[in-house]
């Protein structure tokens, strides 16, 4: 295993981790001593990640995000209802995708965060010589929704679904 290699490894199991990984830990799982572990966890720093020493020892700090891609289906009158309700509950509209019988699958970012972004997209669309891509599909369309957590995402989806926008959810069952 190189270093780089050891590195990316490193940086997954204490990313995967739910507790401190210590030095020693990553010592002995990657058979090198602590002094490499040290040497290591700075230079991920220096690649840019955020790693924190703490007493029980290495964490990651990174946002935890969890997404789920929804089909949905609306009018052109329900499109500010349907992202402000969205955003209104702590998602992210990251993307809205189609898929064409043509063309195939055509996706646009969106980045939806807030109801005053929802309000820019909807002037953009009201000002502009374009329409929204869900026309071209008979108003059927995706959105990767982005959240804090599942149960954000469920609460996003039992509304989808009680406003009937909701054709099906990107959840699996386990």
């Amino acid at each position: 295993m190189t270093g780089a290699d050891r590195r990316s490894a490193i940086v997954e199991q204490i990313r995967n981790s739910s507790a401190p990984v210590s030095g020693r830990a990553l010592a002995v799982a990657f058979d090198v001593s602590r002094q490499v572990i040290v040497q290591d966890i700075a230079l991920i720093r220096a690649a840019g990640y955020d790693i924190i020493s703490t007493n029980r020892g290495y964490i990651i700090n990174e946002p935890r995000s969890v997404s789920r891609v929804f089909k949905v289906r609306h009018t052109d009158a329900q499109l500010e209802e349907e992202l402000n309700s969205i955003v209104d509950l702590g998602g992210n509209v990251r993307d809205v995708m189609v898929n064409h019988r043509i063309y195939g699958r055509l996706t646009a970012a969106l980045n939806i965060t807030s109801r005053r972004k929802v309000s820019q997209f909807i002037t953009d669309i009201e000002n502009g010589k374009s329409s929204p891509l869900k026309n071209i599909t008979s108003d059927y369309h995706y959105h990767t929704v982005e959240a804090d957590s599942e149960e954000t995402l469920d609460m996003i989806e039992n509304m989808l679904m009680d406003k009937g926008f909701l054709v099906e959810s990107g959840k699996t069952a386990d």
